[in-house]
């Protein structure tokens, strides 16, 4: 997954940025339109306002800088002393990606920096649409055997395709209660993600005052055990469609996974993290809506445009229900 994704000049998300929106494999909220931006930079603006003139804004995975230049047109516009002073950083370790990213937001030159890892810092650390294209571990459980096994991807003639192998130490296994496990039909599988929960916690560690932020969409624990969920949540994505054959085509085909909030909630909570809510985006953006209809000035008119986009963002069939925002928090210094 990760050689499928990120592989230089080979992976999905290095060969192009035109792979989301209409004419690419998959929408996101920001290529709805810019009021998803817009929201989230008038409560990114509340979140850093405590700190002072000096916070960061951190975002992790700008993709071609979309969500970037909605933040910070809107800021331009509606908080002008913020914008004087902001310090927008964007953390991409490719250099391909930072280089759509630069062109596109070369008109906020000054105001953004770039860097391949996150610093020590005190502000917002947010990302969108990231951790689920972190690559993940399946493990499939053998219930003759009673453990689980990890699925992995050999050669043959006929093309790739997935084999089992004994799960690997580093391989975290599912921590399920033995009642549970009792039950577990032969054969259920479903994912890890080591990498998402080390950067997480990692992230965590270097907040130290401040939010951190992802809006995703993804599971707590108890959502993962369902029959409908047997599968496991991978998914491959072209021009709109399923994928039905993970391994055809790789670094044409965008893969990912449901993210496991639960994990990255205790990530963060082993560091200190204060969690202070993980939502739906409908209720998230709704409530935001709110606060900028009692306060029209500050953000601006909310045009029939805007509205359409708000109703596709908050829209439970849409992308108001299946996304979700984790905030967590520090007040006091790390723990680790």
């Amino acid at each position: 997954m990760r050689r499928a994704l990120y592989e230089p000049e080979l992976g999905y998300y290095e060969r192009t940025p035109e792979n989301v929106g209409r004419r690419g494999d998959f929408y996101t909220s920001v290529s709805v339109g810019s009021v998803f931006g817009e929201l989230l930079a008038a409560q990114l603006a509340e979140w850093v306002e405590p700190i002072g003139p000096n916070a960061q804004w951190v975002e992790a995975g700008a993709h071609a800088g979309q969500l970037a230049e909605d933040i910070l047109t809107w800021l331009r516009t509606h908080r002008p002393a913020i914008f004087d002073s902001v310090r927008y950083l964007i953390i991409e370790p490719s250099i391909v990606r930072q280089s759509w990213q630069r062109e596109r937001l070369l008109q906020f030159s000054g105001h953004v920096d770039w860097a391949t890892e996150i610093p020590s810092t005190c502000g917002v650390i947010f990302s969108n649409e990231l951790l689920d294209a972190f690559p993940v571990r399946p493990v499939r459980w053998d219930v003759g055997r009673q453990v689980w096994d990890e699925i992995g991807v050999t050669w043959s003639e006929a093309g790739f395709r997935e084999c089992r192998f004994p799960r690997q130490a580093d391989t975290p296994e599912p921590e399920l209660p033995r009642e549970l496990l009792s039950v577990l039909p032969d054969g259920f599988t479903t994912e890890t993600s080591p990498t998402a929960e080390a950067w997480w916690q990692t992230a965590a560690l270097r907040l130290q005052a401040g939010c951190l932020v992802t809006i995703d969409y993804g599971l707590i624990d108890s959502e993962y055990w369902v029959p409908q969920r047997h599968l496991g949540t991978r998914r491959g994505y072209r021009q709109h469609r399923l994928a039905l054959d993970l391994l055809a085509d790789p670094g044409k085909i965008d893969l990912t996974a449901h993210v496991h909030f639960s994990r990255l909630i205790a990530a963060g909570e082993r560091t200190g993290l204060s969690t202070q809510e993980l939502l739906d985006q409908r209720t998230f953006l709704t409530r935001q809506m709110g606060r900028t209809l009692a306060a029209p000035a500050k953000f601006g008119v909310w045009t029939a445009q805007r509205l359409r986009q708000f109703q596709t963002l908050t829209h439970p069939e849409h992308l108001g229900r299946s996304f979700r925002v984790l905030v967590q928090e520090r007040t006091g210094p790390s723990q680790l």
